[in-house]
């Protein structure tokens, strides 16, 4: 027997670690002397057997003496009691104690050697009986040839009923083909296959789905022939279910609250929910919570009545439900949800237990279908936000018979932890933004104005929720003269302040239009407007910015007598005409700068329009898009106006259908206005010489006409109205003195003059021979007012048509 180590002249210590296994005391003469430390367990002999004897008959001649006769550590091969041979880390030393002789020191730790021979049973035994993974072989058949003890454990299958059947005697469930399959293609391959997992029942678990990692290998025979397969099994079924679930979390994270929308918020939570933790889930809301009102704090209390906003199921159209989303759902406060809802706790039911027994006897139609679909074990979460109960959210299991488990609560409880703070999100966004469109609807028309000079309608639609309410906006204007002002425009950027903003500039134009400026001048009015709003310190939001930071607008005056319009804009897109014939195209006009630029004019042109024919007003948000070019918007909003419609709200709908998508990225305004033309018998007119005599000669034309119009109940207050603004013409005016009365839905009386001299109201006092015409004209009439032109100017007043 040979010993592999080391001298060692001055040997001063053991080289292992720790204390000793076994110290043997050999004697010059070759006898066991002393026999210590775990001598006896570890070589399997009392110190009474072993004391005296010959140490080469008990263990090993080896023992007797180091070779060389020196201090000496290594490896020995020792004979136990049980006739195995390990091979031990040693040392020996000297001991200088009569005829002398040696200590060893044996050890079978980390440093055992299995003995030549010993191999194949030692391993064979410990892969058996003691090794932890699951070990099966089969035959080219797939029958089981072998198993350990891990795989009986796991199994719950013992080897008289295993052997020799198949893999379905300890697994079941749909898994099953596919791993025979696998190990068919191991033993027609050669080649293994590593770490796939099956899911199943087995014998030992029945009730419960396991998770299996599963590894297989052929045999081989020393030919190269392939005999078997071995596969290796372990459990992981927690492992697994913890890294889905971790999964679902990091999935949620990302997920739920893409979008500041409570119903799509709500959908998102049940989505990932269903079918990877439930089959059937609802999510129902307080009825305020979707108009943005704030909910009372803590739990709800008494019977809850509730909007349903989500549900899904893994069937199609969620036939487990008993309401519509968007329907109310009431849930009694004895029922499992209004418990929940009124302390603000889950409850999970694993089974249909007597609480929901109850709940289902109060409510028929939900007990019909828990039992058409078989729905066994319920979770109830609260939706809960920042300390305020929001709603409730409720998850059903039936097409597993397994309930849901505590497990399952917690991982549900995060799903709506997470679902709840976008939802509370959304439900701020939505209120601010219910009362940012509010205010923007407020300050846009109610509804257009019934005119004779034009046919009108109109569309206004909101950007995308995220983008904010925006500074689109657009007018129609009853003009004097029966004329009307044509208005659209758009604030740069989005928010509170472009829509204050746009309300402020709407104003102005409005105030502007009642003093009958010139286009170009009520821009410039504007322009104006802009820089003194920009430059304002309450216009400063809290980034630095400022609150009007420019805009566009398009300001047009029709008169519905010569069919003319005077039309100015300041950077807007230009109209599009529709010719009454089909054909169409975009006004050619001088863009003009945007407002807020200062310093830069802007020009009028004046246009004639066709009797019958279509004018389209509208804001770049109809026509851009981040995929489509502003040229492309306007070809498409051309082709949408040109073809045949029924009427202008069919044609508004044509084109903001072809135009902007589900979620515009941009306000978008449309005004559509038909220029209509009044008939010429509905007006009349006089051109008068600066003379006084011809008052009493208009008067009486006046009074005439007013007749064959059938207006004779008018004709006194007519007569005294053309009476005292021709003759303030004639004394105060200049050449071209002209009269002209028009029949509208009022009756409108005009006198012009060459003089751009305003008039003014004014009281006269007791003794004042004059200064009393303005007056009686504005206490005999609806309205009145003065217009500048190139000409001069013009007085007007209106008054009511008899029997209106």
């Amino acid at each position: 027997m040979n010993t592999r180590g080391t001298a060692s002249d001055g040997w001063d210590g053991h080289p292992m670690e720790g204390p000793p296994a076994a110290l043997v005391l050999v004697d010059a003469q070759g006898h066991i002397a002393g026999w210590g430390g775990r001598a006896d367990s570890l070589l399997g002999y009392s110190a009474v057997e072993a004391v005296g004897r010959k140490v080469a008959e008990l263990l090993s001649p080896d023992l007797l003496r180091p070779p060389g006769g020196q201090d000496w550590q290594g490896v020995l091969p020792i004979r136990r009691r049980d006739g195995r041979r390990v091979d031990f880390a040693a040392s020996a030393r000297a001991v200088h104690r009569g005829e002398g002789g040696y200590e060893w020191s044996l050890s079978a730790g980390k440093h055992l050697l299995l003995a030549p021979g010993f191999e194949d049973q030692v391993l064979a035994d410990w892969v058996l009986n003691r090794s932890p993974v699951a070990l099966t072989v089969y035959d080219h058949d797939l029958r089981c040839l072998r198993q350990n003890a891990a795989m009986r454990q796991l199994s719950g299958v013992a080897d008289e009923d295993r052997i020799g059947r198949g893999l379905e005697a300890v697994l079941s469930g749909p898994d099953v083909v596919a791993c025979e399959a696998r190990m068919r293609r191991v033993l027609e391959s050669g080649r293994p296959e590593i770490d796939f997992l099956i899911e199943g029942r087995t014998v030992a678990d029945p009730d419960h789905d396991h998770v299996f990692s599963v590894s297989m290998s052929p045999i081989w025979r020393c030919d190269g022939q392939v005999l078997g397969v071995c596969t290796t099994v372990m459990d992981i079924t927690e492992q697994h279910r913890s890294r889905e679930r971790l999964a679902l979390l990091n999935e949620a994270s990302t997920y739920i609250g893409s979008t500041l929308d409570i119903t799509r918020t709500a959908q998102e939570l049940i989505e990932l929910a269903v079918p990877r933790l439930a089959d059937f889930a609802t999510v129902d809301l307080l009825e305020g919570l979707l108009s943005g009102e704030e909910p009372a704090p803590g739990p709800v209390a008494d019977s809850a009545v509730l909007r349903r906003v989500a549900h899904r199921s893994v069937l199609d159209g969620a036939p487990e439900s008993v309401v519509r989303v968007g329907d109310v759902d009431v849930y009694p406060a004895t029922s499992p949800p209004g418990r929940c809802l009124a302390t603000g706790k889950s409850i999970l039911n694993r089974r249909m237990d007597a609480v929901v027994s109850r709940w289902m006897a109060e409510d028929p139609v939900r007990a019909a279908r828990t039992s058409t679909y078989g729905i066994r074990s319920w979770l109830q979460v609260p939706v809960i936000a920042r300390g305020t109960t929001l709603g409730v959210a409720l998850f059903g299991r039936w097409r597993s018979d397994e309930p849901f488990e505590e497990d399952d609560l917690t991982l549900a409880e995060e799903l709506v932890a997470r679902a709840a703070v976008c939802l509370d999100n959304a439900r701020r966004f939505t209120r601010e933004r219910t009362a940012a469109l509010a205010l923007q609807r407020s300050l846009l028309p109610q509804r257009l104005p019934d005119l004779s000079a034009v046919e009108a309608a109109s569309r206004y639609f909101p950007a995308e929720p995220r983008l904010g309410v925006g500074g689109d906006w657009f007018d129609v204007i009853p003009l004097s003269g029966a004329r009307v002002a044509l208005v659209v425009g758009d604030v740069v950027g989005h928010g509170f302040q472009a829509a204050a903003a746009m309300g402020r500039l709407r104003t102005a134009v409005r105030t502007l239009a009642d003093v009958d400026v010139a286009p170009d001048e009520l821009l410039t009015q504007l322009d104006d407007l802009v820089i003194r709003l920009s430059d304002e310190p309450e216009t400063q939001d809290d980034m630095g910015g400022t609150g009007v930071a420019g805009a566009t607008c398009l300001y047009a005056v029709y008169d519905p007598v010569s069919g003319r319009c005077s039309i100015a804009r300041a950077g807007h897109p230009a109209p599009l005409v529709v010719r009454p014939d089909g054909t169409s195209g975009f006004m050619d006009l001088p863009a003009g700068p945007l407002l807020g630029l200062g310093g830069m004019p802007f020009e009028t042109v004046e246009v004639d329009l066709p009797e019958g024919g279509l004018i389209a007003f509208y804001t770049d948000g109809l026509i851009e898009s981040r995929d489509r070019a502003i040229d492309a918007g306007m070809d498409m909003l051309s082709c949408a106006l040109t073809a045949p419609a029924d009427s202008l709200e069919d044609l508004c709908d044509r084109a903001v259908r072809a135009l902007l998508p589900e979620r515009p990225e941009d306000d978008a305004a449309l005004l559509l206005v038909r220029p209509l033309r009044l008939d010429a018998a509905e007006v009349v007119s006089w051109d008068l010489p600066a003379d006084p005599v011809v008052v009493a000669r208009v008067r009486a034309d006046a009074a005439r006409q007013l007749e064959s119009w059938g207006l004779t109940e008018a004709s006194f207050v007519t007569e005294l109205v053309v009476s005292e603004l021709v003759t303030n013409a004639i004394r105060y005016g200049a050449e071209p003195i002209r009269l002209r009365l028009i029949r509208d839905r009022t009756l409108i009386c005009e006198v012009s003059d060459g003089s751009s001299t305003a008039p003014h109201l004014r009281r006269a006092r007791v003794f004042d021979e004059g200064g009393r015409g303005l007056l009686l004209v504005a206490q005999l009439t609806d309205r009145w007012g003065s217009r500048q032109h190139d000409r001069g100017k013009t007085i007007w007043c209106e008054q009511t048509l008899p029997g209106d």
